[in-house]
């Protein structure tokens, strides 16, 4: 099976792309797959491992959701991560992935990375955090954006996409989830950010 390798931006905004890795393909007369859609920390757990073999140091920038046919993301889910890691000792970063998508043009299934970019640790915007400070999930964040406005949209539109945005607010020193309904984070008919350390409000945009 050919293998795409996709560049790797790290630039606001973040690109994020799948890389060059796959899991082997089950053996003929298996069952097909199905899709698996999967919450931002269970994404982000497959993806240490791989990332710490990568770089020893190496901890998450970014955690990103992508929605597509059959994958709205909704209650929290997404059958695509991707997540930026940084090495700081080195001052270098990497994309990685979790696709639990199906189909001819799907990404590969499990975990992928892309090639290896720049990292500045000067800058505020581009943080890595300590994912000690995980303790809520996307699906309480989608939770918690539907009491802010979420459940009026999904009810107007029941294929509305919901995306996830995970990040690091170094001027307040927060961790937060973006629910964003919106096929776009730059083009979304409402953002609420929920604090990923308690599973607060914070605001909605």
């Amino acid at each position: 099976m050919g293998k795409v390798c996709w560049l790797l931006m790290l630039a606001a905004p973040f690109v994020f792309l799948p890389g060059c890795e796959s899991e082997p393909e089950k053996p003929g007369g298996s069952q097909p797959a199905t899709l698996q859609v999967e919450t931002g920390r269970f994404a982000l757990q497959k993806m240490i491992a791989p990332a710490r073999l990568w770089a020893a140091d190496a901890q998450p920038i970014r955690v990103t959701s992508s929605v597509g046919k059959d994958n709205a993301g909704h209650d929290g889910k997404s059958g695509y991560w991707q997540v930026a890691f940084a090495a700081p000792s080195r001052q270098k970063a990497e994309s990685f992935s979790w696709s639990g998508l199906v189909g001819q043009d799907a990404p590969p299934r499990g975990v992928d990375h892309g090639p290896e970019g720049s990292f500045n640790s000067s800058n505020r915007s581009t943080q890595p955090f300590d994912l000690a400070f995980l303790k809520i999930d996307s699906d309480h964040a989608f939770e918690v954006a539907q009491q802010h406005g979420g459940k009026q949209l999904l009810e107007k539109d029941a294929n509305q996409p919901v995306l996830y945005l995970l990040d690091w607010d170094a001027t307040e020193n927060q961790l937060r989830w973006h629910v964003i309904y919106g096929a776009a984070e730059n083009n979304s008919k409402l953002t609420v950010v929920v604090n990923a350390s308690t599973g607060e409000f914070i605001h909605k945009e």
